[in-house]
């Protein structure tokens, strides 16, 4: 397909950017479009596999449609031996007259560099670079917004977080970076549209976390639209909008309808051939001259980084391997300022990394991590430690430091001081002296602080002594590292049971359940939740860290730290369980947090709205504890055995001690079923006298699934036959 068929060639082309206006466009014909490598998921086993013909029809399609649209169209001359020329948003990021060029990761496409340097400055481009090392891939990781002056920045398979600072200095504009998580949408532009007007349309699980809350944060409900994975992978989201007109590749009748209620005509061309090579509409073509709104009061970029070092055995010990892994995991960027290696295995070695993060709250996130594997902020960085005052006894100021089994200093007045009583998972309370008395620092737990204490908040002015053979042992903060589960049917247990509690609710009986914090790690939670809202719960009896978790889920969506969406461990997510305590207990307890607003899901959320009685029994290893958890216990054995008064079923939910104790409470008659991975826990109930308890070796969230699918089922069977 000859270049002069479908627009200006390239040296024809004016010398000054195309002005704003009617929305133009990059493109590039397909001449030499093929698969000749593997660079992303979607290449795998398509090499040689693209059609040219069907290639050429399908891009020309996509290039009269958008200049039927109204768009206009500049073309790059194809050249042979560079198969994703086509792909020119990677081009570079063009904003008001002037154009980022792109350096890209893989070097089967860094020669594409100089051809599309050369078109810019052609056309009138005041063309700028990144230093050799910060890879930027284009629009197609940097998307500006449209409703306000700022630009969305995907970082972590091809971009690096570094590069938004660069955008936001060359372009003076305010630069949000997202993480994004998925190698199958590994530019931003697979995953995310900025529409007209500030609207968006993206697909949330190709983000990490915070990248999620940022997105929600920044854009309205009633302005974002979230698509499923299926109209994901057809790259709904690589769409190009011209006017109320959005083209893209394919999507859902459903999703469709929603862009309707947005005004949006969906017009679809068939680019099936590109999707072999991970690319749709907006892949191939270039915006150049996009719009920008009203300047607002806003940092360029929130992106933060500090100098951290590391000495000691960090090669032999693999504690070098580990750091490195921390800091891309977390979501965070490094660059090797200094390294030396010890000459010899006894020898130490010296590591000094410069750390970015997309946040400064994130980068604090990750220096504590860091310095719990022995990382040290450069002296010559040293400023005293942040305080903050307690505002309510019992509650810790927003972003408290929260430590860790090992020795701590705190930079106070000046000098060091030894942290006393350290423990793990408690606030910093320091006193900084006057006069003759010299400043002091200990370690309080959450629930023993008092108004006017100063707490640390982030990790400035702290230094903490993890030894090398501490961290060999110390298994710290790895909880869930190596889940079990049973692939046992359990379908005809499930169908008794369910039968049973069915007949028991018709009969107006009571059934009483004693779940474990096992029930949130394995994802029950939402189907023990269908089960209370049916009217299969009349109480539940329980501990704090059931209800803490539970929380946790419902306001963090984690686990112990563990997204449970994606079954990976958050950095920084082992604070979860604090936070979630904390602001229970800033609210005055769990029906408070309801009847605010602040707590809107969960076990715990649906026992306050249903008024079905709870009871917390604490225990000696208890975080908080939350304001309803009973710490008397004496207290707790009273609530538990009031409740289960006139019980006909108890439902037993991984959770030995709690399991052990109602049945030691239960009189005979009282149907148990005890539901656990581990066989022995079900023979340990029964060695106490429990032998009507019916035992139920899986996994436990298997089994709350399964139940409330069969409850389900037995109800529309019974309406029915009504």
């Amino acid at each position: 397909m000859a270049t002069q068929e479908t627009g200006h060639a390239q040296g024809a082309a004016p010398a000054t950017p195309p002005a704003a206006g009617r929305a133009a466009y990059l493109m590039c014909p397909p001449d030499f479009y093929a698969i000749d490598y593997v660079i992303n998921p979607w290449m795998e086993g398509n090499v040689g596999r693209t059609c040219p013909e069907a290639a050429t029809g399908q891009w020309r399609r996509l290039y009269d449609r958008i200049r039927g649209e109204g768009g206009e169209v500049e073309l790059l001359r194809p050249v042979p031996g560079r198969p994703d020329l086509v792909f020119t948003a990677n081009a570079g990021l063009a904003l008001g007259g002037k154009a980022l060029a792109a350096h890209f990761r893989h070097r089967e496409r860094q020669a594409e560099e100089p051809i599309y340097k050369e078109w810019f400055e052609g056309r009138g481009f005041e063309v700028v670079e990144l230093p050799r090392g910060i890879y930027f891939e284009g629009a197609g990781d940097a998307l500006p917004d449209r409703g306000a002056d700022l630009l969305w920045l995907g970082y972590g398979i091809r971009t690096v977080l570094d590069a938004c600072v660069y955008v936001a200095e060359e372009f003076d504009i305010e630069v949000v970076p997202l993480r994004l998580v998925d190698p199958r949408f590994y530019h931003l532009d697979t995953c995310l549209a900025p529409l007209a007007g500030g609207r968006m349309l993206y697909y949330p699980a190709a983000f990490d976390e915070r990248s999620r809350r940022l997105i929600e944060t920044r854009v309205s409900a009633d302005r974002r639209l979230a698509v499923g994975e299926l109209d994901a992978l057809h790259f709904a989201c690589n769409c190009v909008e011209i006017g109320s007109t959005l083209i893209l590749h394919d999507c859902s009748e459903a999703l469709e309808r929603r862009l309707a209620e947005w005004d949006y005509a969906v017009a679809r061309i068939t680019l099936s051939e590109f999707l072999l090579a991970g690319g749709s509409a907006r892949c191939l073509c270039l915006r150049l001259n996009e719009g920008r709104a009203p300047r607002a009061a806003a940092p360029r970029t929130e992106y933060a980084r500090r100098t951290v070092s590391f000495q000691g055995h960090l090669l032999d010990s693999g504690l070098l391997a580990e750091v490195l892994d921390l800091i891309t995991r977390g979501g965070g960027t490094f660059e090797t300022l200094e390294f030396r290696p010890g000459p010899r295995h006894e020898d130490p070695s010296y590591l000094r990394l410069a750390i970015g993060a997309p946040t400064a709250g994130a980068l604090d996130q990750l220096l504590a991590h860091l310095m719990q594997q022995g990382g040290r902020l450069d002296e010559g960085e040293r400023q005293p430690a942040q305080l903050a005052v307690v505002e309510q006894d019992g509650v810790a100021p927003e972003d408290f430091y929260s430590t860790t089994i090992y020795p701590t200093d705190v930079c106070v007045g000046g000098g060091w001081v030894r942290v006393s009583g350290q423990r793990m998972d408690g606030v910093i309370v320091v006193d900084e002296g006057g006069g003759d008395s010299a400043a002091t620092a200990r370690v309080v737990l959450m629930r023993d602080l008092r108004r006017g204490q100063k707490v640390v908040v982030g990790v400035e002015g702290l230094r903490v002594h993890a030894t090398t053979e501490a961290r060999e042992e110390r298994g710290e903060f790895r909880f869930m590292a190596s889940a079990v589960s049973s692939e046992r049917r359990v379908e005809q247990a499930v169908e008794a049971i369910a039968w049973e509690m069915r007949q028991i609710r018709r009969r107006g009986g009571r059934i009483v359940w004693v779940p474990g914090p096992v029930v949130v790690h394995t994802g029950g939670i939402p189907y023990l939740c269908e089960l209370a809202r049916r009217g299969y719960v009349q109480a539940v009896l329980a501990g704090n860290a059931l209800a803490v978790h539970d929380i946790e889920l419902a306001l963090y969506g984690t686990s112990l730290g563990v997204d449970l969406r994606r079954g990976v461990a958050l950095h920084g997510g082992h604070r979860h369980h604090l936070k979630a305590i904390n602001a229970i207990r800033r609210c005055g307890g769990i029906a408070a947090a309801v009847g605010q607003g602040m707590l809107g899901g969960g076990l715990m959320y649906e026992l306050v709205r249903h008024r079905i009685p709870f009871s917390l029994a604490g225990s000696i290893r208890d975080d908080g504890p939350l304001p309803e958890t009973r710490m008397n216990l004496i207290d707790a054995q009273a609530e538990y055995a009031r409740l289960l008064e006139g019980a006909e079923m108890i439902m037993m939910l991984s959770t030995m001690l709690h399991s052990i104790g109602v049945g030691n409470m239960t009189p005979a008659g009282v149907k148990m079923v005890c539901v656990d991975i581990n066989p022995a826990v079900a023979t340990k109930l029964a060695d106490r006298g429990s032998f009507e308890s019916r035992p139920v070796v899986t996994d436990v969230g298997l089994f709350l699934n399964l139940l409330a699918r069969k409850i389900e089922s037995l109800e529309a069977e019974s309406r029915q036959g009504e």
